[in-house]
Formats: structure tokens, sequence, C-alpha cells
């Protein structure tokens, strides 16, 4: 199962639910479904050989340490990069791998400013052991406390600061849809550094925007499931993004790399039969564009 447009590989992240506990069960449930690649999360040195034996490719690998990389104390960044360039080279066994994570720093009360700093030199000491290894970060944009790299302002920062090619974009246009950042805009200005993709929607809900707006919390109102009061996370199809457009700029930059489903819908998490349900529905709708 591809894409319609630019034949990219689609599969899913795997997740915290139960039924992606087991994994032979779910290898076997991708590769009966037609879907041809799966992320993986921190354990891909144990995990990835099974996977790519089953002939599924594997389209990003957490990075094993995240906070670490930014945070105040030097010994402890020390430890994270120490940690990080051990599993990357593990991974390397299995090929040219893409690490997600999210720039989350280890004390979020901190200025940003100062957090800042500390990833740049974190991942300037950690740039060389990814090019060593034929590897590269892709960061995803989730504004997570304190999260770091999620807008263009940041993104671009670090890319001026560690201009390294191995450093790269997790481009999931849901986190930008829901902040107010086009997300076409976005793709075009970083596509050069676009490594993978998330296959993540979000639902813009007109009437509760004009209801709550978007500063304050509800007086009385309950937030959606995976999302706020005036927006949600969906699967491919079901939100604001233009994925037809979204496709064929990656065909323009020549991109090679997965569409991943990340399955955040409250329309389809809670059971298994649900989610399952999600997954193949957003990647028919990804197989259509």
């Amino acid at each position: 199962m591809n894409t319609r447009t630019g034949n990219f590989p689609i599969g899913f992240r795997r997740l915290w639910m139960d039924w992606h506990k087991d994994l032979p069960s779910l290898i076997k449930w991708t590769k009966e479904s037609g879907m041809s690649a799966i992320d993986l999360g921190k354990d891909a040195d144990v995990t990835g050989q099974a996977v790519l034996n089953a002939g599924l490719k594997i389209g990003s690998v957490d990075l094993k340490e995240w906070q670490g990389m930014i945070s105040s104390n030097k010994e402890t960044r020390a430890k994270a990069i120490a940690a990080n360039a051990e599993y990357i080279a593990a991974c390397a066994k299995l090929g040219p791998m893409n690490h997600f994570l999210v720039m989350l720093p280890e004390n979020k009360d901190l200025p940003r400013a100062e957090n800042f700093g500390y990833m740049i030199e974190s991942f300037t000491a950690l740039a060389p052991v990814f090019e060593q290894h034929d590897a590269r970060i892709v960061i995803e944009g989730w504004p997570g406390p304190g999260a770091l790299c999620c807008t263009p302002e940041g993104y671009r920062g670090f890319f001026d600061a560690v201009p390294s090619k191995a450093m790269g974009v997790n481009y999931d246009p849901s986190h930008l849809m829901r902040m107010g950042i086009d997300p076409l805009r976005f793709l075009r200005e970083f596509i050069g550094r676009v490594y993978h993709v998330h296959g993540k929607d979000t639902e813009i809900i007109a009437e509760n925007l004009y209801e709550y707006g978007h500063e304050q919390p509800p007086t009385f109102g309950k937030p959606f499931g995976f999302g706020n009061m005036s927006w949600r996370y969906t699967i491919p199809g079901q939100g604001e993004v233009r994925w037809y457009e979204v496709m064929k700029t990656l065909v323009a930059a020549g991109y090679k790399g997965a569409v991943s489903i990340e399955l955040e819908d409250a329309n389809f998490n809670g059971t298994e039969a649900g989610e399952k349900q999600g997954i193949l529905a957003g990647a028919a709708f990804l197989a259509a564009v």
C-alpha cells in the first residue's frame, strides 16, 4: 500500500496500545493489511531486525535520550550524548536510520533561550556521530511543555546553529495546523530537511473557536480527546490538511521516505478494533491521494 501521488510507502507509528506491544502479531497484521512500514520506539536495536526480516521498512526509531540532551546540568547532557551515540551505532547495523524526537527540555521553566543553548551544545556534539553512521534526526514539532523546534523560528534557529545535514524534520502537519501555522508554507520552507512524514491531521472546530477562543481554558466546556476546545487531531483526510498539495511538494523535492500514520483520534482510539479501523481508514485515504 503506497500513496497514489509519489508512491510513498504507507505505515504507522508503534504506540502505547496493548496490541502494539506484541510485535510478532503487529508485524503479521501490518503485512496482512498491505502496509509496508512501522515506526519503532527506543528499542529498535532489539526489535528492528524482526521488522526488516518480515520484509517491512522502518520509517523511524525514537532517539534513546531526549530531555537529558536539553539539561542545565553538563554531566546529564554528557551522559545523554554518550547514550545516544551508543544507540545510534547499534541501530546503524540495521541500515541508514531516522531517529525521531521532540525537543523537550529537562526543565520547562527555564528561559527558552537558555534551554535552546543547551540543545545547540548537545546536538553540535552529537552531529558527527549521526554523520559517521549515515543516520539522521527527525524533529517533530509537538508543542509540548517547553518544547523547542515547533515553529519556523525554532527550526530555523536550530538548523542555522547546527547546519549538519544529519539534522532534519519529522513533518507532521497536524501540530502546525493546531498552532495556526500554514503547513504547506512550512513544508516548502523546510523541504530540504524533511526526512520523515507523519500521516496525521487536525480538524478546526470553527463554532468552538468562536465560543472559547484559544487563549483561555473553558469554564464549562469539555475539551476533545486528543485535542482542545477548538481543535482535535484526526486521521488523514478528516481534518484541514491539503494532502494532495503535501504529496506534490514531497514528489517535487524527491522525498524517498515513508508516510507513517500516528493514530491520535478520539473517534478511533480506545479499542483494538477501533484503532485498527482508524489506521486502515487513514491508510486508505493516503493510498487514494
